[in-house]
This record gives C-alpha cells, structure tokens and sequence, in this order.
C-alpha cells in the first residue's frame, strides 16, 4: 500500500499561508476568466465590437480593467464558439457573420432543438414546466419594456431550458456549442422589430405544446421558430450590406 498524501502544513496543523494564497490566486484568475469571456461575448453579440474588428490586446485589456492573460484564455475560448477569429502574426478579430455559414449553422440548430422539444414534452418534470412558464413570463415583460439586451438573455435560457429538459447529456453538450456560435446571428435577427413581436408569439405557443405534452407538435414549432431566425438573419445581413453597395 502507498504511504498515505500528508498535507503542507505548518505549525500547529494549519495549512501553510503560501498555499492559501495560492489558491486564492487561483480563484482570482479563475474569476477573471470568466468575467473577460462573458464580457466580452456581450460586446460582440450586441455590436459594441462590429465584425472585423482588431482585438488590440493592450487597449482591450485596459477598457476591460483585465490583466492580458485572462483576457488571451477569453480570446482562446470565444475563437473556439466562432466569434473570434485567430490571426498569425496579427491582432485577433471579430468574425463576420457569412449567410452560407449561417444557413448551416441554424439548419444544424433547429434538429437539434426539434429533437430536444420532443424529448422534452414527454420527460419535463413539473419544475422545468414552472422554469420555462418563468421565463415566458420574463421575456412578455422585457418585450413590453423594450429591452433588448434582457430578453436575449432569458430567450437564450428558455433556449438551453427546454434541450435541458430532455434529460440527454450529449445532447445538450452538443447544442450548447452550437448556441454559442449562433449567439451573433440571433441578437441580429431580434434588431428587426417584427422579429422579436413574432419570437414572442412563437415562444408562447411552443410553450403550450410543451405544457400538453404535445411531442410532435413542440418539436414542429421549435425547428420553425428557428428557421424563422434564420431568415430574419439573412434579411439584417442584406439590410447593413445594401448601403455599402449603394
């Protein structure tokens, strides 16, 4: 048998100070991360950073009040979700939003979230059906107040909800990581105004298939609210190019 892992210690059987305040480092850093990728995901997905866009390190880094090596592995993560592209030699950028990427990318998300609603009205439990009333309830009433940015968030969570509510872990892994590269694309599609007044009237009836347990029909409804994304997505895109070709 191995002798047993004895602790660093110090006087008196307290863990040394050196330790603590490494893993008070740790916890720091690991703090920061996160703090630059959220961060920064939200200037991206909302504009702030426009498509094309130089990341110079040292400027971003002092407008985020991050040190550079948070700010690097939140670079490193964002490129791994497609929202950053990584250039040798050269500043990373904001990646463009390219419509034959796109018809790709949502065509993939609507079958995943089509299987995640059939999966979810035979298997949500009455906790996840209040989750996802809530969060209906959340987007009426930032639809009403007019605030963008809010209603992204808790539509992107009824999103997660429901493919979550299927109780399927590679699935969710999966549509996780394509949420996140379609995050742009999404926010850009509720900037047109019909959009986001039809994304609540769709959202409120996949609710309802959900809450009947209507398999067939709230996987239907939720593959064709995301093609309707994606449409309203072409059409923001040919909307910002069509003044450049003017």
């Amino acid at each position: 048998m191995s002798d047993p892992v004895i602790p660093n210690r110090g006087k008196r059987g307290r863990p040394r100070k050196d330790a603590s305040k490494a893993g008070a480092a740790v916890f720091r850093r690991t703090g920061l991360h996160i703090r630059a990728v959220e961060r920064l995901r939200a200037m991206i997905v909302q504009g702030e950073l426009a498509p094309g866009t130089a990341l110079v390190e040292g400027d971003l880094a002092q407008a985020l009040g991050l040190s550079r090596t948070p700010l690097r592995e939140a670079v490193k993560l964002l490129a791994q979700d497609g929202l950053i592209e990584l250039r040798a030699n050269r500043s990373a950028c904001v990646r463009g939003l390219d419509a034959a990427e796109i018809s790709e990318l949502f065509e993939a998300l609507a079958g995943f979230e089509r299987l995640g609603a059939e999966l979810a009205a035979t298997r949500l439990t009455p906790a996840g059906l209040k989750r996802l009333e809530d969060l209906q309830a959340t987007i009426e009433h930032e639809h009403a107040a007019g605030r963008l940015e809010a209603y992204y968030a808790a539509n992107r969570a009824i999103h997660r909800a429901i493919v979550e509510a299927a109780q399927n872990r590679p699935l969710a892994q999966a549509h996780a990581a394509l949420l996140a590269r379609a995050e742009q694309a999404r926010f850009l599609a509720l900037k047109l105004a019909h959009r986001w007044d039809e994304s609540i009237a769709e959202h409120r009836a996949i609710l309802a298939a959900l809450a009947e347990r209507d398999a067939p029909r709230a996987g239907s409804l939720l593959a064709d609210h995301v093609a309707h994304t994606a449409h309203a997505v072409m059409q923001a895109l040919a909307a910002e190019t069509a003044p450049r070709a003017a």
